[in-house]
C-alpha cells in the first residue's frame, strides 16, 4: 500500500504532476496505464486545491456501474481517467450527501459537504457519454476515504463519525432532524411521500440510540428507528412529505416539509443549465425545474420507447438511456390501455405517429429553429380511376371512421383496434389483399418493408374501391404550411403562448372541460428572444395541487418565453438529466410512450 507525506489517510491515491493517480489497492497494470512510475518517489508539495484535474478526461483506464458505499451498493456510473476519480453527479448527492449549488462553469462545480455556507469545495467535471462525472479525488483526500476499482463497482470506504446527538425542531411547516457528529460522514438518504431511510457511515453510545428513539415524533415526521449495519447507522422513520438532507461543519440536517426545493442554476454542460425555483402565480408558489438550452451546443430529437415500434411505454429514464440521450422530457399524450401515441411524433421528416384533433406541436431543425402550431396533417388516398378517399391519421392509436394508416415505422405488425376493422395491405402502390380484422390470429397482420397497411372502419365504399389488384397513391398537405420545412415535431397541446401572448383554448384542440380546468403537475416546452428552449416541468404547490393550464402559462410568461406549448402532464410529467429524474422520484413517474431528447454536441 502506497502511503506518501499527507496523504496517509489516503492510501490508493497518489499526486502526479499536480494529479490524483490511483494507486495503493489499484493493480499495477491499471496503475500504468493511468501514469507511468517515476524511478524515484519524492513527496509532493502541496498543490492549491483549484488546481487538481483541470484536463477534460478522456479514454478512461477504469469505469463501471456500480457503486459501494461502506458495503452499501447501488447502481452509479464512476470512470478513473487521467487521475481523477469521477462519480455521476447523482451519486455524489444521493450516496454521499453532498449537495450541489450553482455554477458558471460546466468543468466546475461546487459542492456543500460538512462546510459552512461560503466555504464549498469545488469539484473538476466533465460531461461523457450522458452522464455528468464529478472528480471526488478533494473530498477522499481531505477525509481520508479508500477508493478501490474492482470490475464493475466501485468501492468507496470512509473512516466512521461519532453522532453525539441527534435533535429535533419543529419548524412552522414542518418537522427538522439535526444530527450532531464528530466529524463529515458518508450519507445516503432515501425517502418517498411517506417515508425516510439515512444510513450513515457513523456509530453511536448507547445513550445517544435511546435518547434518539425515545424523542417523541412531530406532526411531520413519525417515531425514529436505529439500527447497526456494518460499522453504520440506518435511521428510518415516517413522513408525510418528502425529507431533504444538508450538511453543516459536523452536522447533518434533515428537513421534512413541503416547501423542500433548493434552489440553485448550474451550469450541467455547454449549452445546458438546469435551474429550479418557485415561482408564484397570484400569490402560489409552484416548484418550477427546467433546461436552458442553447441550440447552437445541443440538438434535440424525438425519442420513443422502442426505435423499432411506435407502441409500448416505458420509464422516460430507460427510454433517454436506450437513445443515449444526456437529457429528456416526456412529449405526447397516449393511450395508457393499448399503449399507442396520440398525437404528432415526426423524427426526420418520417411520421412516428401523426397529428390528431388540430393540436398543438412544436417543430424544429438542426439549426436551431423552433416553431409552435397548431397542426392539421391532410391525407388523401387516390385510386387509378381517381376515386379520393381521406386518410384520418397515420400510425395513431386514436380511431374513429374513416381510414387509419400504418406505416413500417409503426412496427413490424399491426394489431386492429377495433373488431370491424377491415385490413388492406398496399405493396409499391398496389393493393395485395384485404382482410377482416376478425380473421386475424393474436400475432396480427405483418407491415410490408415496402409499403403500408390501411385499417378501414365503418367504410364500406372504400373497401368496395379497393380490391386486390388496384393501383393507389398517397398524397398530403401539412396545415399551416410553415411546419412543413421542420424535420422534427412533437405534439402536446394545448397551445399556450405565441409571441409572449396567451393563446391557450382547450376547446379550439378539442380537449375536454375537466382537462381544461385540471390542476395537476405539467410538462411544457418553450422559447425565449433570444433563441433559447425551455424544457420545464411543474409540480405540486406546497399549499395544494399543481398548476391549472392558465397558471402554467403564466408560469412560462414568467421564465420569458415568448412561445409555449403543454406536453403531457400529470403523472408522466418527468425531466431526465444524466442519469435520474430531477423533478420527482421515479417511484411516482408514469411510464410514457414518447419524448424530446436532448443530444450534446
Amino acid at each position: 500500500m502506497v502511503k506518501l507525506s499527507g496523504l496517509a489517510l489516503f492510501p490508493n491515491l497518489i499526486r502526479r504532476g499536480g494529479r490524483w493517480v490511483a494507486g495503493g489497492w489499484v493493480s499495477l497494470s491499471l496503475l500504468a496505464t493511468i501514469a507511468p512510475l517515476a524511478a524515484t518517489a519524492a513527496t509532493p508539495s502541496p498543490v492549491p486545491e483549484a488546481t487538481l484535474a483541470e484536463a477534460v478526461p478522456t479514454n478512461p483506464t477504469a469505469q463501471g456501474q456500480v457503486l459501494i458505499v461502506n458495503g452499501t451498493q447501488a447502481a452509479v456510473p464512476w470512470m478513473i481517467t487521467n487521475g481523477q476519480i469521477g462519480l455521476a453527479d447523482y451519486g455524489v448527492t444521493d450516496h454521499l450527501g453532498a449537495t450541489l449549488l450553482s455554477s458558471n462553469q460546466p468543468d466546475r462545480q461546487p459542492v456543500q459537504w460538512f462546510t459552512e455556507p461560503g466555504g464549498a469545495v469545488e469539484l473538476s467535471a466533465w460531461v461523457q457519454g450522458g452522464y455528468r462525472y464529478l472528480d471526488i479525488a478533494p473530498l477522499a483526500q481531505r477525509h481520508g476515504w479508500q477508493v478501490q476499482p474492482q470490475g464493475n463497482a466501485l468501492q468507496i470506504s470512509a473512516p466512521p463519525a461519532q453522532v453525539t446527538a441527534v435533535r429535533r425542531e419543529a419548524l412552522s411547516s414542518g418537522d427538522r432532524l439535526i444530527l450532531d457528529l464528530s466529524g463529515p460522514a458518508i450519507a445516503t438518504l432515501s425517502g418517498s411521500a411517506d417515508a425516510l431511510t439515512l444510513t450513515l457511515g457513523a456509530t453511536a453510545d448507547n445513550r445517544v440510540l435511546r435518547e434518539a428513539i425515545a424523542s417523541p415524533a412531530g406532526a411531520y415526521l413519525g417515531l425514529l428507528t436505529v439500527t447497526p449495519v456494518a460499522g453504520a447507522l440506518r435511521l428510518q422513520a415516517s413522513a408525510n412529505q418528502p425529507p431533504r438532507l444538508s450538511t453543516r461543519a459536523n452536522q447533518i440536517v434533515i428537513d421534512v416539509r413541503a416547501d423542500t426545493l433548493q434552489p440553485h442554476s448550474i451550469a450541467w454542460a455547454p449549452g445546458v443549465r438546469w435551474q429550479q425555483r418557485y415561482i408564484s402565480v397570484a400569490g402560489q408558489p409552484f416548484p418550477v425545474y427546467w433546461l436552458q438550452l442553447d441550440p447552437a451546443q445541443v440538438s434535440l430529437r424525438p425519442i420513443w420507447t422502442d426505435p423499432t415500434t411506435a407502441t409500448g411505454t416505458a420509464p422516460l429514464t430507460t427510454i433517454a438511456q436506450r437513445w443515449q440521450a444526456a437529457a429528456a422530457i416526456n412529449a405526447g399524450f397516449f393511450n395508457r390501455n393499448n399503449q399507442y401515441p396520440l398525437g404528432a411524433v415526426r423524427a426526420n421528416n418520417d411520421w412516428v405517429s401523426g397529428p390528431i384533433l388540430s393540436r398543438g406541436v412544436v417543430g424544429w431543425n438542426d439549426q436551431g429553429q423552433v416553431r409552435m402550431e397548431r397542426l392539421v396533417l391532410n391525407q388523401t388516398l387516390t385510386t387509378a380511376s381517381g376515386q379520393r378517399f381521406p386518410v384520418q391519421a397515420i400510425n395513431s392509436g386514436y380511431v374513429q371512421a374513416g381510414i387509419g394508416l400504418y406505416t413500417p415505422t409503426w412496427g413490424p405488425t399491426y394489431r386492429p383496434v377495433l373488431e370491424g376493422e377491415t385490413i388492406i395491405t398496399v405493396v409499391d402502390g398496389v393493393v395485395v389483399s384485404q382482410q377482416a380484422a376478425s380473421t386475424l390470429g393474436a400475432a396480427g397482420l405483418s407491415i410490408p418493408s415496402n409499403g403500408y397497411l390501411l385499417a378501414l372502419r365503418s367504410y364500406a365504399t372504400a373497401a368496395q374501391a379497393l380490391p386486390p389488384g388496384q393501383r393507389v397513391s398517397l398524397a398530403s398537405v401539412l396545415l399551416p404550411a410553415t411546419l412543413a420545412p421542420f424535420p422534427n415535431l412533437i405534439g402536446g397541446g394545448p397551445l399556450l403562448l405565441r409571441d409572449r401572448t396567451l393563446v391557450l383554448d382547450a376547446g379550439l384542440e378539442q380537449f375536454s372541460q375537466a382537462f381544461a380546468t385540471q390542476a395537476a403537475p405539467r410538462s411544457a416546452i418553450g422559447t425565449t428572444p433570444n433563441g433559447e428552449i425551455l424544457l420545464v416541468a411543474v409540480h405540486n404547490s406546497p399549499a395544494g395541487p399543481g398548476p391549472t393550464l392558465s397558471q402554467l402559462a403564466q408560469i412560462m410568461l414568467q421564465l420569458g418565453t415568448t412561445d409555449a406549448l403543454n406536453l403531457d402532464g400529470g403523472s408522466s410529467a418527468s425531466l431526465y438529466l444524466g442519469g435520474r429524474l430531477i423533478n420527482r422520484s421515479p417511484r411516482t413517474a408514469a411510464r410514457v410512450n414518447n419524448g424530446i431528447g436532448l443530444f450534446l454536441q
